[in-house]
């Protein structure tokens, strides 16, 4: 699990492994067409549906060491605001490592993304996990875009 930041923190957040106990909160991410559009899972009936594929393949990458997005907890207030972690990817057959992060609807526009972001940027060039980040980004997907760039990415379309 060398890729995952738990016990990391920020200004104010602090990383953590999912659980279990935080499906309900995480389901109103899904509750929302759009969000679930530009997370690429419009093929699921349901918020509920979502969230249980999205808790699947979150543990399923703990449990293979292929990273995952830790839980973010707002340290001032103790809630979830959302996720973000690097993942490992195989893209044209080369081992990626993506950030990736996902805000609950009622933090976002409040610097969370951002602040999450830079943090796995750092911690994955200071653990030397590659030579180079990616963030897979639906082309819709405007505020991802804007907090990749503001993390020193750039856009490549492939």
């Amino acid at each position: 699990m060398k890729f995952l930041l738990n016990h990391q923190e920020t200004g104010r957040l602090r990383f953590r492994k999912l659980e279990h106990s935080d499906f309900e909160i995480w389901m109103e991410l899904f509750k929302d067409e759009q969000t679930t559009k530009l997370l690429g899972m419009s093929e699921f009936k349901n918020a509920e549906e979502c969230c249980e594929k999205w808790f699947e393949w979150t543990f399923h990458r703990y449990e293979n060491d292929l990273g995952g997005q830790n839980a973010l907890i707002c340290k001032e207030t103790n809630q979830l605001v959302g996720q973000c972690g690097l993942l490992v990817r195989n893209v044209e057959n080369k081992f990626e490592l993506e950030i990736a992060y996902s805000i609950l609807p009622n933090f976002r526009k409040m610097g969370f993304a951002l602040e999450s972001a830079k943090k796995c940027k750092e911690f994955a060039f200071e653990n030397n996990f590659h030579d180079r980040l990616i963030s897979m980004i639906f082309p819709e997907n405007e505020n991802s875009k804007k907090v990749a760039a503001k993390n020193g990415m750039i856009f490549n379309k492939k």
